[in-house]
């Protein structure tokens, strides 16, 4: 962080809360929407954050810290407060907020998350956020092609997916709707569905990757 830069702002609320307060966000701004589980946060989620931040000339980004992934495995997931305190301390930006508001709202699924967001700030420019990983299996999301088409898209290249991304029925059912990279500041003000493939970030880090070093580690140490 630069002296005089605040430091980023982070939402940790309880379920029982009739009502969330989410991070500054007004009519006309653009917003990017990165969601995940952040189990845990790495530098390839900062990464991805500050690629979109620049090319998509985004005023914020919200890390969506889920209660869990419903297509994976959470029964050994850490709680919520724990991933969103250990994601704010990694993001170290004034411009990522790190919410966990979805415990709040009760959604399960991205769709319904998005609908929520849409219609308790309107007029606020929501660009969804994922890495090329994401695309390839989007179609397994519920609802997945309403995302599509409720608001843009943005998906980074990670760790040279690109071709297995860009072939899969996600892409392949929106291909029309794909602007060229050379256009991404364009995005957040275009009317869904509208989506571009961002080059840059070449990591292949994951916190799957992450979290089985360190049971190998773990197994190691225990003799």
């Amino acid at each position: 962080m630069k002296p005089g830069d605040s430091p980023p702002r982070t939402l940790v609320k309880s379920v029982v809360k009739e009502r969330v307060t989410l991070p500054l966000h007004a009519p006309g701004m653009r917003i990017g929407l990165f969601g995940g589980s952040f189990n845990p946060a790495h530098d390839a989620h900062r990464a991805v954050s500050l690629l979109a931040l620049k090319k998509l000339k985004l005023d914020r980004l919200w890390w969506l810290v889920t209660p869990g992934n419903p297509l994976k495995d959470t029964r050994d997931l850490p709680p919520l407060e724990e991933r969103i305190a250990q994601a704010a301390a990694l993001a170290g930006h004034p411009r990522i907020d790190v919410t966990g508001f979805e415990a709040v709202i009760g959604t399960k699924y991205s769709c319904d998350t998005v609908k929520w967001l849409l219609d308790e700030a309107p007029g606020t420019h929501f660009v969804w956020i994922m890495g090329a990983d994401n695309l390839k299996n989007f179609h397994h999301w519920k609802n997945w092609r309403e995302i599509f088409l409720m608001l843009p898209v943005a998906v980074v290249d990670r760790g040279g997916l690109s071709l297995q991304a860009a072939s899969g029925p996600a892409a392949i059912s929106f291909a029309k709707a794909r602007i060229p990279e050379t256009r991404a500041s364009a995005l957040p003000g275009l009317t869904p569905p509208a989506w571009v493939y961002l080059h840059g970030v070449k990591s292949d880090l994951s916190s799957t990757a992450i979290r089985q070093a360190r049971d190998r580690g773990t197994e190691r140490d225990g003799g």
